[in-house]
Parts: structure tokens; sequence; C-alpha cells
């Protein structure tokens, strides 16, 4: 279908809320499926589905249910899982201290070239590090790395000061 297709899913959600909307599309893109169910629809349908699968689509979306064809499906709540995840990185507030330690992370240095480079003990760094894990709920120092990245592209990370 030509033309802002999320807009319009979204216009019609907006000016008839009564009506249930499924998308049959050939976009497999978790991102694009996530953006449809955003905007209001309630079933996600590949066009290479069998008829069966669209008709259980559209009863399961006319019974007020959520369908998704299986083969996105584990894409989108991934998807979802990892924007939920982002919201609430980006609510994440740094002391000036823990950006340094972001930084120093993000060019790839280990806890003694940070704490060298910060003038602290590396017990103090290892100390940061526990704590940018806990506030950036995440397991380990890559998922730090990668959490930081994520941040530093969206400029959720601001540059309080120059480091050289």
């Amino acid at each position: 279908m030509p033309g802002v297709i999320i807009e319009a899913i979204a216009k019609v959600a907006t000016e008839y809320s009564h009506t249930k909307m499924v998308a049959f599309t050939a976009s497999s893109s978790k991102d694009t499926a996530i953006s449809a169910l955003e905007a209001g629809v309630l079933g996600y349908v590949l066009k290479g589905s069998t008829l069966e699968e669209l008709a259980d689509a559209i009863q399961q979306v006319h019974m007020g249910d959520t369908y998704l064809s299986p083969s996105v499906s584990a894409n989108v709540v991934a998807g979802l899982r990892q924007q939920a995840r982002y919201r609430t990185m980006e609510r994440v507030r740094f002391s000036k201290r823990e950006e340094d330690v972001l930084r120093l992370l993000l060019r790839g240095s280990t806890n003694r070239e940070i704490a060298d480079a910060l003038s602290l003990q590396e017990k103090t760094v290892k100390h940061y590090m526990s704590v940018l894990i806990q506030k950036l709920d995440v397991r380990n120092r890559v998922e730090v790395v990668l959490a930081a990245q994520q941040l530093e592209s969206s400029g959720a990370l601001v540059r309080t000061s120059q480091m050289n």
C-alpha cells in the first residue's frame, strides 16, 4: 500500500477506535511490526502465511486478542523488551565520575587503565562498575559497554567534561 502506512494506521486507530485492524504485509521487520502494533493494529500477518493462519488471526483480533505471525513474534517480543530496557536506561542519571568511567569503557580501557586515567584505586573503579551494572540493569561489563554505546549514539549520555 503506497503512502505513510503507520500514520494511516494511527489515524484509523484514533478516529475509529472500535475498528480492529490486522496488517497483512510482506515485511518481516521487527521494527515495522512494532511500529504497526504501537500505531494500533492488533494483528500482524505475513503475506506468505497460510489462509488458515490469516483466518485465525482475523478471528483472534475480532475477539480482542493480539496476533503475530510466528516467524516475527519472537523478534517483536525481543524488540519490545529492548525498547523497554532502553527507555529505562534513558532515565538513568550518572554522576560525573560514572560518566568518566563509561567514556573510558567505551574506549576499551581496562579497570587498571581507568584507575590510572582518573587517579583512582582499581578497587574504586570496580565499585563504579558495580554501580553501573546496577543502574543500567545489566549483568556484566560487556553489557555495560553495549548499553553505554546505545546511550551515546542516542545522545542520552551527555558529555559533562572533555577527556583527553
